[in-house]
């Protein structure tokens, strides 16, 4: 009944989402929002904060209902280029406001071969006790995407939920969307990307031993590995880096840093050198400059600002000289940046 609230489930303990409807136990009914919610840009922001005030004024407990992996990535064998991993969404998400609880449901091909009618039943009525359906103007769902806002109306109807959608949002380009931001860091085009996530775009992996090339010549480097997130064009980069090593979204913030992406064709002259992302931190909050072991540790890099392409220079002594440009150059851009508060994220 609206205004009895109440949610006992079970947890992933690392990331803090719910693994799937059947983890979920629920009295009283609920508002799902559901989508994928890549990115969490502006516009899905819009629409997660509307879904939590009404459903605080329906007294019904609100439920953000996403998917893993992308229905396209099963769908049609593609790899996404993700702005967001799973963790990092739900992390975002719950900031937006801790009473929202990100649901995570594993997309299959038995999940897709539902019609609309048995996806409402099953998931909407049965399993969340949906009263209340956000969702956004373009919303397919069902069997070959044959349901739309308007089969979901009629569904809602006879099965006891009421759909709506909240206006999209947009700018002078149109609407905003995960296609838009990924194509903004398709493009090396950070401010625009950072406006449209309200963030600046962020890689993230697991620091392993590379070939200590940067300590040898004075800039030791984080080699990142198992980076999920789209990576941009190659190229030197300025970044904020968190610590995620406790295994606590959203980590804390660590250093400031430059960050090299790219296949590094002056020590590499394979064509097809693997692509690589190693940040060398510059300061840390002491103000003094860092100075610490991080193999091992898992790092979050924000790229704030594309200082220039990647290029190969004739011989090391040309390439050191032009780090120690890059990285003075990226101290000057990140010096205005105020330090969080002890033990916080950069973002």
């Amino acid at each position: 009944m609206p205004g009895e609230r109440s949610l006992d489930h079970a947890t992933d303990a690392s990331a803090g989402w719910v693994r799937g409807v059947r983890a979920l136990r629920l009295t009283g009914q609920s508002l799902v929002a559901i989508g994928n919610f890549d990115g969490v840009h502006q516009g899905h922001q819009a629409v997660l904060a509307a879904a939590a005030a009404r459903a605080h004024a329906a007294g019904l407990t609100p439920l953000v209902l996403t998917f893993d992996p992308h229905p396209a990535e099963v769908l049609a064998s593609a790899t996404l280029d993700r702005l967001t991993p799973t963790a990092r969404k739900a992390a975002l998400i719950q900031r937006l406001s801790p009473e929202l609880t990100v649901v995570v449901e594993p997309f299959t091909r038995e999940l897709a071969a539902h019609t609309p009618e048995a996806f409402a039943r099953e998931f909407l009525r049965e399993r969340l006790a949906a009263a209340q359906v956000l969702v956004g103007e373009n919303f397919r769902f069902g069997r070959g995407r044959a349901g739309d806002l308007s089969t979901l109306r009629e569904l809602g109807a006879e099965l006891g939920f009421q759909p709506w959608s909240e206006p999209l949002t947009g700018d002078a380009a149109g609407a905003i969307s995960s296609s838009r931001a990924r194509e903004a860091v398709r493009a090396g085009d950070l401010e625009l990307a950072a406006r449209l996530l309200t963030r600046p775009h962020a890689l993230t992996g697991q620091v392993v031993h590379g070939d200590a090339r940067g300590r040898q010549i004075g800039f030791p480097t984080a080699n990142l590995a198992e980076v999920a997130e789209l990576i941009p064009p190659h190229g030197v980069y300025t970044c904020l880096v968190d610590d995620l090593s406790r295994g606590e979204e959203p980590g804390r913030a660590l250093a400031t840093g430059v960050v090299n992406i790219g296949r590094r064709p002056t020590v590499d002259a394979r064509a097809e050198a693997p692509v690589s992302v190693e940040a060398h931190l510059l300061t840390g909050a002491d103000g003094q400059p860092f100075q610490a072991e991080l193999y091992g540790a898992r790092l979050r890099l924000h790229l704030v600002h594309r200082l220039r392409e990647e290029r190969r220079f004739d011989g090391l002594p040309a390439l050191v000289a032009q780090i120690g440009r890059d990285a003075e150059a990226a101290r000057e851009r990140l010096a205005e940046r105020r330090w969080p508060e002890p033990g916080a994220a950069w973002v």
